[in-house]
């Protein structure tokens, strides 16, 4: 079991918080994109792609399954809650939702290989985030301000964690 989740819209920092919380309690991390990629061979933007939405949340819960049942901090993909059984998965896991401003998403979002976001980054992030918002908040035990420096985030988690366990 996972000592903890982290979901949220794309650009708000989930894995280099995992990172630093896996750094910070001397445990592994795991990335469910980077598992993902592993098992299919390219990256998760370009098996999307060419396989389209469906094949790729199967793809996703897989490697979801997989990163649970390791001793470690995992960093979801934005989506992961866009699924029923990965919902299921979720909710039974110390899972936060990191979220933040748009603003903020925006200036950290820079040039990446994102394709739901391609066109109109702004717009798309308006739409995941109406879209996805209640998933988030079903599976997660608390939504956490995913604002600021990678310090003060982590320490927002760490501590939400803390309350969690006491």
């Amino acid at each position: 079991m996972a000592r903890l989740v982290l979901v949220g819209l794309p650009a708000t920092g989930k894995t280099a918080v995992a990172r630093a919380l896996a750094q910070a309690w001397h445990c592994d991390y795991v990335d469910t994109d980077a598992l993902l990629e592993e098992r299919v061979g390219s990256s998760a933007a370009q098996y999307l792609r060419h396989h389209g939405e469906v094949a790729f949340r199967d793809q996703e819960l897989e490697a979801l399954r997989e990163a649970l049942g390791q001793d470690a901090v995992v960093s979801t993909g934005g989506g992961i809650v866009t699924t029923p059984r990965a919902r299921t998965l979720l909710a039974g896991e110390r899972t936060y939702w990191l979220d933040c401003e748009l603003d903020v998403l925006m200036e950290r979002l820079g040039d990446d290989d994102r394709p739901l976001l391609a066109e109109n980054p702004r717009e798309a992030l308006e739409r995941l985030r109406e879209q996805r918002s209640a998933w988030y908040g079903e599976v997660s035990r608390a939504r956490i301000d995913a604002s600021g420096t990678l310090d003060q985030v982590t320490q927002r988690v760490l501590d939400a964690a803390e309350e969690d366990v006491t």
